[in-house]
């Protein structure tokens, strides 16, 4: 299997991946198991020791192959109520700048780049806030602006009416695994 990832200077690479590789995406893609030791648990069907799985996770990461690993939090279940992505029109040359800012706050979940979509969708830097109720995502919103310095900046607070299914990426469908003998 060819996986396409980006090296730094955003230029494609090809990486032949092994097929103990294929398997350990394929084991670790729906999550880790919620255990003391979930890299020896992951590696024990694959015949791979704890160090070996840890080893070929840290190599896919450096080939770009596996661009980060992160978890996936139940919102509701914890008490979070209400939820808004807040998406910025930041001028280019600024976005890793305020992305750094945003995202040095421990209240926003996600914050990334995107590109726009002119005329109808011009914001490009986009930070997920949780709250307990609406008016904690606002007052959270106001403390971005006021230090951040992004008084100025186009934006819009978009919060969520309804909750989808939360999970990772899948990178390896079941139907394209191998059978088991």
């Amino acid at each position: 299997m060819d996986m396409r990832a980006r090296n730094i200077l955003d230029q494609p690479l090809t990486v032949a991946l092994d097929p103990l590789d294929q398997q350990l995406i394929a084991a670790i893609q729906r999550g880790l198991p919620l255990v003391a030791r979930p890299y020896a648990e992951v590696g024990a069907p694959l015949g791979l020791a704890e160090e070996e799985v840890v080893r070929r996770i840290e190599k896919m990461q450096r080939a770009g192959i596996i661009k980060r690993m992160g978890v996936v939090v139940r919102h509701r279940e914890l008490g979070y109520r209400a939820n808004a992505m807040v998406v910025w029109d930041v001028p280019d040359e600024e976005v890793a700048e305020l992305g750094r800012c945003l995202s040095g706050f421990d209240f926003v979940t996600l914050c990334y780049r995107r590109p726009r979509h002119l005329p109808r969708w011009p914001y490009n830097l986009f930070c997920m806030i949780h709250g307990h109720d609406r008016e904690e995502v606002l007052e959270k919103y106001r403390m971005l602006i006021a230090r951040c310095g992004l008084e100025e900046i186009p934006r819009a607070v978009l919060f969520s009416r309804r909750r989808f299914k939360q999970r990772g990426a899948i990178y390896r469908p079941q139907s394209d695994r191998p059978k088991e003998a």
